[in-house]
Order: C-alpha cells, then sequence, then structure tokens
C-alpha cells in the first residue's frame, strides 16, 4: 500500500517482522518502508516526517546516478575490498571453493554449476572475514584513545545503517558492506559508533568529541556515503 506524508510517496510493505525499516532505492529514490503487521498507519506517517529531511538528502544524493544494475557476479564484474577497485573472475573448480585478491583481479573459484545466489553468498562471507578481522585491530585502538568501551560487536549486512550501536547493552553492529569502502571509513564508524555509548544523539555535543578524534570525519562521512 501507498502512504504519502510530509510530500513523500512511500510504498509500505507490512511484513511478519518487529521493528520498522526504512529503504530510498537509487536511482529514482524510491522510499519503502518494512514494518510490524500490526503497527498502525498513523505511526508510520510519523515516522516518515521525523526522517523526511533524510529520505530527501538520499534522494538528492541520487541525481544523475544511473539504474542500478543487478549482480550476477560473474568475470568482468567491478568487485570493491578497501575502496580499491578490482575485476572479478570467476573460475569453475572441482575443489574447494576459494577467493584471493591477484594484483587488479579478484579470483573466484567456485563449484560447476554455482549460482549466482551462491557466488554472492561466498564473497560476502569473504567480506564477513575482512572486517571481522580489521574490527579485531581497529576497535581497541580507538576504545583507547577514546576511553570508550563496548561490552561486545557483531556483523551484519544493513540497508539503511553502516553501524548501529545498543547503548543499553554497549553492544556495536557493522555493516559487512564496510570491507567494499576504504580503510579510513571503517574508523569513522567505529569512533561514531563509540561515540553513542556515551552520547545518544547527534547533537554538538556528538559532533564536538568526532571532532576531537578524528578533525576529518566529514570529509570520511562523504567518502563512505558516495557511490560505490
Amino acid at each position: 500500500m501507498e502512504i504519502r506524508a510530509a510530500g513523500i510517496c512511500v510504498d509500505v510493505r507490512k511484513k511478519k517482522i518487529k521493528n520498522m525499516y526504512l529503504t530510498v532505492k537509487p536511482p529514482d529514490g524510491q522510499v519503502v518502508i518494512s514494518a510490524p503487521v500490526s503497527m498502525p498507519d498513523e505511526e508510520i506517517e510519523k515516522f516518515i516526517k521525523e526522517r523526511a529531511e533524510w529520505i530527501l538528502k538520499q534522494r538528492k544524493r541520487f541525481e544523475g546516478q544511473l539504474p542500478e544494475e543487478e549482480r550476477k557476479y560473474i568475470s568482468g564484474e567491478p568487485l570493491y575490498v578497501w575502496g580499491k577497485k578490482y575485476v572479478l573472475d570467476c573460475r569453475e573448480s572441482g575443489k574447494r571453493n576459494s577467493f584471493m585478491l591477484c594484483g587488479d583481479m579478484a579470483v573466484l573459484n567456485m563449484r560447476c554449476g554455482s549460482t549466482a545466489e551462491q557466488r554472492e553468498h561466498f564473497i560476502r562471507e569473504q567480506y564477513r572475514s575482512m572486517l571481522k578481522e580489521a574490527v579485531e585491530k581497529l576497535l581497541p585502538k580507538w576504545e583507547a584513545i577514546t576511553g570508550l568501551y563496548c561490552d561486545s560487536w557483531q556483523t551484519k549486512y544493513m540497508k539503511t545503517r553502516w553501524g548501529t550501536c545498543n547503548t543499553v547493552k554497549k553492544r556495536i553492529w557493522f555493516n559487512v558492506a564496510l570491507a567494499e569502502k576504504p580503510p579510513e571509513c571503517l574508523e569513522y564508524v567505529i569512533l561514531h559508533e563509540l561515540t553513542h555509548i556515551r552520547i545518544k544523539n547527534h547533537g554538538p555535543e556528538f559532533k564536538a568529541v568526532m571532532g576531537q578524534y578524528m578533525p576529518e570525519w566529514k570529509e570520511v562521512k562523504k567518502r563512505l556515503n558516495s557511490l560505490p
């Protein structure tokens, strides 16, 4: 169904989920909300109004962007690892699946007859491993710098956030897609989420802390949100 609020037309899809999720899709800025089945339309309208400014910013960012092509994970497609562009080289193998970076090539060995979904899943798991290894090194560094510590952290794919922090449990989630971005983007997200342990909002105090420990954080944030 469609709901219009704050001058924005939103495609609302009610599902058996606990939370509400907002997505702005390129290239035309289509807005999609997935909401719990029991959630009243009035509450969804309120949410849209609260997020209207963010939605419009996302739409402006997509202006002039070419349509997103469906990935098939076949040879010749671009693949980004820590901000560097590689060309995917898919090969069939009778042995175990494997992935390695060789020069400007990202070599993917998969068993014969693999599907696009299987190749995507395997590559995503490689990204997850890379991200975990990086977080294990960088998180203690930023905890020591800031004096802010999280009790636990995990990785998962998220459509609208690069990271999120449960300030009560001091638990941080990192978006696996960060492994596609330059390393400084991960450091920015680590600092961002650690700062939320102390400051819940994005007000002046939050920005002051970010500027204290990473003076160039605004530029890094722009780099993180740029495409690809």
